[in-house]
């Protein structure tokens, strides 16, 4: 199905499910046993049409990606041959893993990325882009956050202001006031730590010339980087790896942010929703979002408003995103979804402000032949190094449970 249709049989879905509240409310009971299970399924319909709206999303940014790659190899290969050498040697060495087999240019092309002892290479710089790329797409928070680049892998440290100064004095024209005493500063450190995956291809299927073997490769491991790195920097606990925005620390975001006013033991409330969003500066409104799990998304859709409209709207149009409040949600798995008495159910905040990441340089692949030999198949290893943490807890509010 066209994905605009998608769009508009989702849409069509909500709007059937809302008709069943709205006439259990208009007369002014619960829904019956019959209304419950009906709505229930036609929500869940909802969620699997969005579900599938996001895949085809998801398959026109890696199509465009594709189509722009490939501009970018033929112009590569047409201003310098050197690297088209190095791609077929790299992928050669995968199928093959044979130095014999290779041509004297491909030989010379490899000899400062190969080391014979430890299998170790270097991957060409077509496939290390497209890692890096799949990556952003599936991690959402790395759209959002900013992120930054270390040249070698050291400490990025960020000095901060912790507290301003005390307001001026009136005083007289030729009096300088008193001396402040509470402006002082603190700093954010962030050291990238090693994130590794390794995965088991068959011999078998890596000499299968039909079959795009580089490409499924390189994709099932960078879901398994963007997996790691989305648990990370939403629950993450600091200890060699990020910390998350669902983690309560002094060094991140503070129980001072929490807000629970407005919301039940088990629900989430209008009240608390909006009592979060205008617990952070209007400032940080601009770039504000919501993070949910889908779970809390599925109890947000029957709320209402004062005037009777819905605080869930879902996009009409494609590529947009839906909105709380009148801010962007953005839904993942890996956000918070058990609903009891003071946990965390969904945030509120401005990710770009206050929310850093932390790059070290490169992708590496690693080839591991020998190891799997006796069952005919090739080990890979990818390992990248990153880290994150939230520096400006004021830009964010965590939405937490009575």
């Amino acid at each position: 199905m066209e994905l605009n249709a998608l769009v508009q049989k989702r849409n069509e879905a909500i709007v059937s499910a809302r008709r069943i509240l709205e006439t259990a409310q208009k007369e002014n009971r619960g829904m019956t046993e019959h209304e419950s299970g009906l709505y229930n399924k036609i929500y869940d319909e909802a969620q699997d049409l969005n579900t599938q709206i996001k895949q085809q999303e998801q398959q026109r940014k890696l199509d465009k990606m594709e189509v722009l790659e490939k501009n970018k190899i033929e112009e590569k290969i047409k201003s310098d041959s050197t690297d088209e050498v190095r791609k077929r040697a790299f992928e050669k060495h995968l199928r093959q893993g044979n130095m014999a087999s290779y041509s004297p240019e491909e030989s010379r092309a490899l000899q400062a990325d190969l080391d014979a002892n430890g299998g170790y290479l270097v991957a060409p710089e077509m496939m290390a882009n497209e890692i890096i790329k799949f990556v952003d797409d599936e991690v959402f928070i790395r759209q959002v956050a900013n992120v930054l680049t270390l040249p070698m892998g050291e400490t990025l440290v960020a000095p901060s202001l912790d507290n301003d100064p005390a307001d001026p004095d009136w005083t007289s024209e030729i009096s300088t006031g008193s001396e402040d005493s509470t402006m002082s500063f603190g700093k954010r450190s962030l050291t990238p730590h090693p994130l590794a995956k390794r995965l088991k291809v068959s011999e078998k299927l890596m000499r299968v010339s039909s079959f795009d073997v580089m490409s499924f490769v390189s994709q099932r491991l960078a879901y398994k980087l963007a997996i790691a790195q989305e648990k990370g920097f939403l629950t993450g606990d600091g200890a060699n790896e990020p910390l998350g925005v669902f983690t309560a620390s002094s060094q991140g975001i503070s129980t001072s942010r929490d807000y629970s006013t407005g919301n039940t033991t088990t629900e989430i409330r209008f009240d608390g929703l909006k009592g979060a969003k205008h617990n952070v500066k209007s400032q940080y409104w601009r770039q504000g979002q919501w993070l949910l799990h889908r779970d809390a998304v599925s109890q947000i859709s029957k709320l209402k408003d004062g005037n009777g409209q819905y605080l869930w709207q879902p996009s009409n149009q494609v590529g947009e995103p839906d909105l709380l409040l009148g801010s962007p949600v953005m839904m993942s798995e890996y956000a918070p979804n058990t609903f009891t008495t003071g946990q965390y159910v969904g945030l509120y905040g401005d990710f770009n402000s206050g929310y850093w990441i932390a790059d070290a340089l490169g992708f590496r692949i690693q080839v591991l032949r020998e190891l799997y030999a006796e069952t005919n198949q090739v080990g890979l290893i990818i390992r990248a190094e990153t880290d994150g943490m939230p520096v400006l807890e004021e830009a964010f509010s965590r939405l937490t449970l009575a």
